[in-house]
C-alpha cells in the first residue's frame, strides 16, 4: 500500500469527527509530495548536472592537452575532433544549467559561466593555431599559461555554482523534511483527537513513513556532511520514500563517478607532465620554484634537488653568464611576481633566452629557456612558468652545418680564382705573415715604424683577397687591420701586447692555409699548375717555334745578314718565354673594378694600357699587382669622380685610367694617371698640418705636397670605408717599390701652380729586367687596351686554366701551341 492509500484510508477512518484537521492533513501530504519531486526531480538532477560540469570540463582540457602534444598529423585531426566533441558537450551542460538556474546568485553564476567558457575557448584555438602552424614552443607556452588560467577560472566558478546547487538541495532537503515532520506531527495530534482505535494504524504509519523518512534524512545528512559517495540510503520499500530514496542513491553514484573521472583525469594530465620531454616550472614569490614541475627537468639539470630551491642558484648557477646579467634577471624576475602583467613586458628583455651551464662533470649545455607570465583575472602575475629545452646537440648541428657551408663558399671563392694565381697569392700572403710575425717578434714594445709596416702588410693581403673575392679571408684580415689601425695613432685606445697581436697574425694564417689546404687536399690543385709562367712547362706558340726552326734549316750560312736575322729572330722567341702582357699581368686587378666601383657607387671606368710591345716576366708579376692594386684603387676612390659630378663638368659619366709602360734610362717605366678632378693639394695641406707633418705657416711647393701622401698613415678620405680612408696606399706602394729596388713619383701635367687640384700622372720605376721587349708596339697596345676596356666594362672573364683565358687578348688554335 502506497502512502496516498494509507493517508486516504486514515481521513476516511477520521473525516466525521475531525473532517478540518484531516483535510489540513492531506494538504500537507500533498505538499511534501511535491517537495519530495522538487528534490528529486528538480534540485537532486540539477546539483547533480552541476556537478557533472567539471567532468565535461576536464574533458575538454584532456583534450586539449592531447591536441598539442600530438605527435602527427593523424593524432592532431583525431584530437580536433575529440576537442569540438568535448567542447559542443560542455557548452549544452552550460546551457542546460542556464535553464535551471534558480535565483540572481546562481543567474550571476551561469552569466560569469559562459563569459569564461568564450575565453577559455579563444585561448584554446589560439592555442590550437600555435600547433597547427609549427610553432609547438608558443602552443606549450599558451596551454600551461592562457589555457590552464582559463581552465581555473571556469572550475572554480563551477565550483561555485555546484555549491549553490547543493545549497539548494540541501535547504529543499530540509524544507521537505520539516514538511514531513509538520504532517507527523499532524497526524499525530489527529490520531489522539480521533480514538484510540486509530492508534494502531497511526504507529503503523508512523513506521512505514515517518520511520523510513527520518532514516534516510538522517542518513542524507551524513553522507553530505561527510563527502562519503560511496555510501548509499538503504531501500525497504517501493514507494514514494522508496523511489526518493533509489534517486538519491543514483545521484550519489553520479557523483562518486563523476569524482572517480576527475581524478582519472587529473591522473592523466599529471602523467602527460611527468612524461613530456621539455623541463617546464613555475616561479612564485622569492624567486622560488614551486613544488609543481616536470619530470623531464630533472633529466636536464641532472638534479631531483629542485622544490622550493631559489630559481638563480638552481638555474644559472656555473652558466656563462656575469654578474651584471645575473643580478638584471633576479630583479626582472622579483619586478615581475605580484605585479601587473606590464611589469614583465617592460622586463621581459633582460630574462635571457639561451645560457651555457657547465654540469658537474664538466659537460657544458646549452639551454634554451622560454618565459611566460600567469596572471589572475586583474592581470597581476601570480607565477612566471619557464620551459626549460637542452638545444645542445641542435647547436652543435648547426655549427657542423655552419662549417660545412663556410667550406663549401671557400671552395667556391678558391674555383673562381685560376690555380696559379691562387698559388701566387697563397706564396705572397704566406710571405706577408711570416714578416709580420718576424715583425712582432722583434718589438716587444709598440714601435711606430714596425706598426706601419705591419698596417702596410695587412693591407695588401686584404686588398688582394679582395681582388680575388677570397671574402672569408678579407673579412678575417680586416679585423687583424683595424687592429693596427688603432695602434698606430698618436693616443692609441689599446696598449701593445705582443701575445695578443700574435694571436690575432696567427688566426689570419691559419685561414691562408685553410684555403691553401682547400686548394690542394679538396681540389688537387698542388702547386701552381702547368700554366705557371717561367716554370717548369712554358706554353708558347707553336708558330714562333716553327717559324724559329725553318729559319734555322733554311738559313744560308754564307750569308751574314741571314745569320744575324735568324739569331734575333731565335732570340726574341725565346726571350718571351715567362713573360706576358701588362694586361694579362694586372687582369684580376682589373677584373675587381666593376665590384669597387659598386661600392664607391661610381660608374666601372674604362682602363687603357699602352704597353708600347713590352711584356713583363712572370716572377715580376706580384709586385706589379701589389703596386697597381693600390694605385688604381687610389684613382678609383680619390681621383674619379661619381657620375652626376661629373656629367656637370661635362665628362662622361664613366670615368678613364690610362696605364704606360716603357723603358728608359736602363729603368722600367711605369705610368698611370686619369680624368678625374686631379690631386687635392689643398686639402693635402690641410691634413698635413691638422697631422704635424708641416708646421702651419711652412710655404711648399706642389711638389714638396704631392710628396706628402707618401707619409705612413697620410690619408685624405673625408671617412674610414672598406676601401680606402686608413692612410696606406701610397705607403705601400712606395715600400714594395724600394724593396725592388725602385722608386715611385709625382709629375703634374698642368701648368695651374698653387691650385686646388691639379692632373698628375704616378710614375713607378723599376729595374728593366722585369721587362722583355717583344712583338711591335702598336700590335700588343691594341689588343692588351681591348682587353682592359672589357675588364673595366664588367665583362665575365675566365679564369679556368691560366691567364691565356682572357677576353681580348688574341687566341691561337691550341694545336699551334706546344710545351717548350
Amino acid at each position: 500500500m502506497t502512502i496516498r492509500q494509507r493517508i486516504t484510508l486514515l481521513v476516511v477512518l477520521m473525516c466525521a469527527a475531525i473532517c478540518g484537521i484531516g483535510g489540513y492533513a492531506f494538504l500537507q501530504s500533498r505538499q511534501g509530495e511535491t517537495q519530495v519531486r522538487l528534490v528529486t526531480e528538480g534540485v537532486v538532477p540539477s546539483a547533480l548536472a552541476s556537478a557533472d560540469l567539471v567532468s565535461r570540463l576536464k574533458d575538454v582540457q584532456l583534450a586539449t592537452i592531447v591536441l598539442v602534444s600530438a605527435p602527427d598529423k593523424l593524432m592532431m585531426e583525431q584530437g580536433k575532433e575529440k576537442l569540438v566533441s568535448s567542447q559542443k558537450q560542455l557548452r549544452e551542460a552550460i546551457e542546460q544549467q542556464v535553464g535551471q538556474a534558480a535565483g540572481s546568485r546562481q543567474k550571476g553564476l551561469m552569466e560569469q559561466v559562459e563569459e569564461s567558457l568564450d575565453n577559455y575557448f579563444f585561448a584554446i584555438e589560439e592555442t590550437i593555431r600555435f600547433r597547427e602552424s609549427g610553432k609547438n614552443e608558443l602552443a606549450q607556452a599558451s596551454l600551461f599559461g592562457n589555457v590552464v588560467q582559463y581552465q581555473g577560472e571556469l572550475e572554480q566558478i563551477v565550483d561555485t555554482l555546484r555549491i549553490e546547487k547543493n545549497r539548494d538541495k540541501d535547504e529543499a532537503i530540509t524544507a521537505l523534511n520539516d514538511n514531513l515532520a509538520t504532517t507527523t506531527t499532524t497526524l499525530s495530534v489527529v490520531t489522539l483527537l480521533a480514538a484510540m482505535v486509530l492508534s494502531a494504524v497511526g504507529m503503523l504509519l508512523y513506521r512505514r513513513i515517518t520511520g523510513p523518512i527520518s532514516r534516510m534524512q538522517a542518513m542524507m545528512s551524513e553522507i553530505a556532511s561527510n563527502q562519503d559517495f560511496t555510501r548509499r540510503v538503504p531501500v525497504q520499500t517501493m514507494d514514494e520514500i522508496g523511489r526518493s530514496i533509489v534517486a538519491f542513491n543514483g545521484m550519489i553514484e553520479k557523483i562518486e563517478e563523476s569524482s572517480a573521472q576527475v581524478r582519472q583525469k587529473t591522473a592523466d594530465i599529471q602523467a602527460m607532465l611527468e612524461n613530456m620531454p621539455q623541463g617546464i616550472l613555475t616561479v612564485v614569490e622569492g624567486v622560488r620554484v614551486h613544488p609543481e614541475y616536470s619530470a623531464y627537468l630533472e633529466i636536464i639539470l641532472e638534479t631531483d634537488d629542485i622544490i622550493g630551491r631559489n630559481l638563480m642558484d638552481l638555474l644559472f648557477s656555473g652558466t656563462n653568464l656575469g654578474p651584471d646579467a645575473l643580478d638584471q634577471i633576479d630583479a626582472a624576475v622579483r619586478a615581475s611576481i605580484g605585479e601587473d602583467v606590464m611589469n614583465f613586458e617592460f622586463n621581459q628583455h633582460l630574462l635571457v633566452g639561451e645560457i651555457e651551464k657547465t654540469m658537474a662533470d664538466g659537460r657544458i649545455k646549452i639551454l634554451d629557456l622560454s618565459w611566460s607570465p600567469i596572471t589572475d583575472a586583474s592581470d597581476t602575475t601570480v607565477r612566471l612558468m619557464l620551459c626549460v629545452r637542452d638545444v645542445t646537440e641542435l647547436r652543435k648541428l648547426a655549427a657542423e652545418a655552419g662549417e660545412q657551408k663556410r667550406r663549401l663558399e671557400i671552395i667556391g671563392e678558391v674555383l673562381a680564382v685560376s690555380q696559379e694565381k691562387f698559388h701566387e697569392f697563397i706564396a705572397g700572403s704566406m710571405k706577408f705573415v711570416t714578416e709580420n710575425e718576424v715583425i712582432i717578434r722583434e718589438h716587444p714594445e709598440l714601435h711606430a715604424e714596425a706598426v706601419a709596416q705591419l698596417f702596410r702588410n695587412m693591407h695588401t693581403i686584404k686588398g688582394n683577397a679582395r681582388t680575388y673575392g677570397l671574402n672569408h679571408l678579407t673579412n678575417l684580415v680586416h679585423l687583424a687591420e683595424q687592429t693596427y689601425d688603432e695602434l698606430r695613432k698618436p693616443r692609441p685606445k689599446l696598449a701593445w701586447d705582443q701575445s695578443m697581436v700574435l694571436q690575432e697574425l696567427f688566426k689570419v694564417r691559419d685561414m691562408v692555409e685553410l684555403y691553401a689546404d682547400i686548394n690542394e687536399f679538396s681540389l688537387g690543385r698542388k702547386g701552381p699548375g702547368l700554366h705557371a709562367g717561367a716554370g717548369r712547362y712554358l706554353m708558347v706558340d707553336q708558330e714562333h717555334v716553327l717559324e724559329s726552326l725553318h729559319r734555322l734549316e733554311n738559313v744560308n750560312t754564307a750569308n751574314l745578314h741571314e745569320l744575324l736575322s735568324a739569331h734575333e729572330t731565335v732570340r726574341r722567341n725565346l726571350r718571351l718565354l715567362g713573360t706576358e702582357t701588362l694586361a694579362e699581368t694586372l687582369g684580376n686587378v682589373l677584373d675587381s673594378l666593376p665590384s669597387l666601383a659598386r661600392e664607391l657607387e661610381k660608374e666601372a671606368p674604362a682602363v687603357h694600357i699602352v704597353d708600347n710591345g713590352y711584356r713583363v716576366r712572370t716572377e715580376a708579376g706580384s709586385v706589379l699587382k701589389n703596386v697597381f692594386m693600390h694605385l688604381i684603387r687610389n684613382a678609383m676612390d680619390h681621383g674619379l669622380e661619381v657620375a652626376e659630378v661629373r656629367r656637370l663638368q661635362g665628362k662622361p659619366p664613366a670615368g678613364t685610367i690610362e696605364i704606360k709602360a716603357e723603358v728608359s734610362g736602363g729603368m722600367l717605366r711605369l705610368e698611370l694617371g686619369d680624368d678625374g678632378r686631379g690631386l687635392a693639394l689643398s686639402r693635402i695641406r690641410r691634413i698635413a698640418v691638422e697631422k704635424g707633418l708641416v708646421h702651419q705657416n711652412a710655404v711648399l711647393s706642389d711638389e714638396e705636397t704631392a710628396h706628402l701622401i707618401f707619409k705612413p698613415g697620410f690619408s685624405t678620405a673625408a671617412q674610414v670605408t672598406e676601401v680606402s680612408g686608413r692612410g696606406v696606399g701610397m705607403d705601400a706602394v712606395q715600400d714594395f717599390v724600394r724593396r725592388e729596388h725602385g722608386s715611385i713619383d709625382i709629375r703634374f701635367c698642368d701648368d695651374r701652380v698653387g691650385a686646388d687640384y691639379r692632373q698628375f700622372r704616378t710614375i713607378v720605376m723599376l729595374p728593366a729586367n722585369m721587362a722583355v721587349s717583344g712583338e711591335p708596339a702598336a700590335t700588343v697596345e691594341g689588343g692588351a687596351r681591348q682587353h682592359a676596356i672589357a675588364t673595366a666594362a664588367g665583362a665575365q672573364l675566365g679564369n679556368q686554366s691560366g691567364n691565356e683565358q682572357h677576353a681580348g687578348k688574341p687566341q691561337a688554335n691550341p694545336a699551334q701551341k706546344e710545351a717548350v
